[in-house]
């Protein structure tokens, strides 16, 4: 197996890759409630999660059946404030 050489800056990109790739992704993890309708929630997961309308569909029965789901995944940064948003449109929603 042959060696291969590349300068410091080049080491540290690929450290860097190497570490984005190896770290533990976090998700949002969405509750059942008895308090908000389909429609409020489907609404909010497009909003702030990005869905199309049959994933956040798709998100709220499985949130319904189940009694969670995970609803979007990502690094804690950037999950963060969408789960606050979450959180401020009244829906049950941890970060794990």
């Amino acid at each position: 197996m042959s060696n291969i050489l590349c300068d410091p800056e080049e080491a540290v990109e690929i450290d860097k890759l190497i570490k984005e790739l190896t770290e533990k992704s976090n998700a949002i993890i969405l509750y059942n409630d008895d308090v908000n309708s389909f429609d409020h929630v489907i609404s909010c997961l497009q909003k702030y999660c990005k869905h199309s309308n049959e994933q956040a569909q798709q998100c709220a029965l499985i949130v319904h059946n189940n009694g969670r789901c995970s609803i979007k995944e990502g690094n804690k940064k950037d999950l963060k404030p969408i789960c606050e948003a979450l959180l401020e449109n009244q829906l049950s929603a941890v970060i794990e």
